[in-house]
């Protein structure tokens, strides 16, 4: 078994990666955890901070490089690619710049002679999905490397060259062997990880079914593990949204990273019927006009799915929701061309006995419903077991917050389908998971708050 891209837009294999050793494993492992009580956690935070800025100056010093894995590896849109390594470089930075204030010692002034600290705990198991393979790792690495904690990051297998890509920015940097190590291990050697004592936590980000799997082995070793899942993240259109602007954002929403994306558009669910048909012919009218193809041509809008799994499982999909009286709009078939590409669809009449009504389809299939209150759109967003993200268009922005309080996720984005930033925090409820990444709460995930409390002599 090996690590090993496969281009989705041609299907033409890169170069494969064998499976390190457990004897390789464990010394990798052995290097992270002296480095971490011998060098990295005894740094003062500005010089960590330094390297970690440093590795977001390479970053974007070589930003085409880096660009260029992405379309090679994931099929991601060129210009698409750019944002994600901008965005990567940013965290880096943010933590960078940040990180001192973040881990200052706060006294307490309601109890006399109390501090408390924020001290590292060890090495971090990081476990990443292929659908961002930089956005995901910074999100761990930026804010753990400041804090003075060591990573241990296994990559998705189909993304090596960006794994081994996203590892050289540190070593480039000045980091330490050890502080961050990039790991071709298997499934197996990962749970021998998460069961070994020198590994101090565990952030996933991928199925509920990968993290539920995480969360048991590490509660049994009682780790604190942080899970971002899947969603199924509902956009709700209220009477007063303006419906082209509404339109416009739903379909970047959903076709943003070809749909693959965990807090990615996933149903709309418009108030009112007449306002609901129009909805649906402007957003098919939108997708008609989509290009869909060649990820490195400016023009193209939608690129590749990641595989060939990853397309057999949205056609099946597709498939069994129209066994279930679903009714296709428009797409929803494989293209016939080389790669892996899939005619973007909108499938509605979507019944709560319909199996696509509670799947995540991690792709651009669109699923579309129109209710007639305000108080069933909410009721429809809230049925499912996922509760990533949301999302609210109506004119009246204080009403739109007033539902969106109402919406059970960890993020509700009103009247813009991306807002993500360093600054602000990534996490889901439910079966979407548990724990933030990003802000200042992303730094305090792994930190041991020691409280230090004085009491003089008289």
């Amino acid at each position: 078994m090996s690590f090993q891209s496969i281009n989705p837009a041609t299907g033409e294999p890169g170069t494969p990666y064998p499976f390190i050793t457990d004897t390789e494993l464990f010394d990798a492992l052995g290097t992270a955890d002296r480095t971490f009580h011998d060098d990295w956690r005894g740094r003062p935070i500005a010089e960590r901070a330094g390297i970690v800025a440093r590795a977001a100056q390479i970053l974007r010093e070589k930003r085409d490089e880096y660009q260029g894995y992405l379309t090679r590896e994931m099929g991601k849109v060129t210009r698409f690619g750019y944002v994600e390594v901008d965005l990567a470089a940013d965290i880096l930075d943010y933590y960078a710049k940040h990180g001192e204030r973040f881990l200052a010692p706060q006294p307490l002034p309601e109890a006399p002679g109390a501090t408390v600290f924020a001290e590292p705990i060890g090495a971090i198991l990081a476990i990443e999905p292929w659908n961002f393979p930089y956005y995901q790792l910074a999100r761990v690495a930026g804010p753990q490397l400041v804090a003075g904690n060591v990573v241990l990051m296994k990559h998705a297998p189909n993304v090596p060259e960006c794994a081994l890509a996203f590892a050289r920015l540190f070593e480039e940097a000045g980091a330490p062997a050890g502080a961050y190590t990039n790991l071709f291990c298997s499934v197996e050697q990962v749970a021998a990880l998460i069961d070994n004592s020198r590994v101090r936590g565990v952030a996933l980000t991928g199925s509920d079914r990968a993290g539920a799997a995480v969360a048991e082995r590490a509660g049994r070793n009682l780790k604190k593990v942080i899970l971002e899942l899947g969603g199924s993240d509902p956009a709700l259109i209220l009477p007063g949204a303006p419906l082209d602007y509404a339109a416009d954002q739903v379909v970047m929403g959903r076709t943003f990273n070809s749909g693959q994306g965990c807090v990615n558009i996933k149903r709309v669910i418009v108030v009112g019927k007449a306002r609901g048909a129009e909805m649906l012919a402007k957003l098919k009218a939108r997708f008609d006009a989509l290009k869909v193809g060649d990820p490195t041509d400016e023009e193209t809008n939608l690129g590749p799915l990641v595989s060939e799994r990853q397309l057999e499982t949205l056609l099946g999909q597709v498939a069994a929701a129209t066994a279930a009286g679903a009714e296709i709009v428009r797409g929803g078939t494989r293209l016939d061309r080389p790669g892996f590409f899939l005619d973007p669809a909108i499938i509605t009449n979507i019944t709560p006995d319909n199996p696509l009504f509670n799947q995540e389809a991690f792709g651009p299939v669109l699923s579309f419903y129109v209710v007639d209150t305000e108080e069933e759109a909410i009721a429809l967003a809230n049925a499912t077991q996922f509760g990533l993200g949301g999302y609210v268009f109506d004119a009246d922005t204080r009403h739109a917050q007033e539902v969106a309080a109402r919406i059970d996720s960890g993020m509700v984005y009103i009247n813009t389908c991306f807002s993500d930033a360093p600054e602000t925090p990534f996490g889901g409820v439910k079966n979407s998971g548990f724990g933030r990444e990003l802000s200042e709460i992303g730094i305090g995930e792994f930190l041991n708050r020691k409280l230090v409390r004085t009491t003089e002599i008289a």
